[in-house]
C-alpha cells in the first residue's frame, strides 16, 4: 500500500476517497526509563529509551492505519500526519500517545 504525507501522488489517479482513517497507540512509561530520562534532563543529552518507544509507536500506528484503510478497500493513504502527546494519570504516571491520521483512497 502506498502511504504518503502529501495530498497528491504524482502520476497517480485517485478514483475515490474512502474516508479519514485514524490509528492510536498508547504506551505506559516505567520507573527505570523515567529515572534515566530525569538524569538526562539534568545533564543534557538524548533519551534513547524514549526515542525507541516513539519510533516503535510511530511504526505501530502506521501499520494500524494501513490495516484500517485496507478494511475500507483502499490501496493508498494520502495526507498522513503523525502526532505525539501524553495522557496524565494524576500521581500514578503518564501514558505516551501516538496518533496517525490520513485519507484512505482507491487509486488506478
Amino acid at each position: 500500500m502506498l502511504m504518503t504525507t502529501t495530498d497528491v501522488i504524482q502520476d497517480v489517479v485517485i478514483e475515490s476517497y474512502l474516508g479519514i482513517v485514524t490509528a492510536e497507540v498508547v504506551y505506559g512509561t516505567n520507573a527505570l526509563k523515567d529515572f534515566f530520562a530525569g538524569i538526562r534532563d539534568l545533564i543534557g543529552g538524548r533519551t534513547a529509551g524514549y526515542e525507541r518507544v516513539f519510533e516503535q509507536g510511530q511504526q505501530n500506528a502506521l501499520a494500524e492505519l494501513q490495516k484500517r484503510a485496507q478494511n475500507l478497500g483502499a490501496n493508498a493513504i494520502i495526507g498522513i500526519e503523525i502526532n505525539t502527546g501524553t495522557i496524565n494519570l494524576d500521581q500514578s504516571g503518564v501514558l505516551l500517545l501516538i496518533t496517525a491520521v490520513g485519507t484512505a483512497v482507491k487509486t488506478r
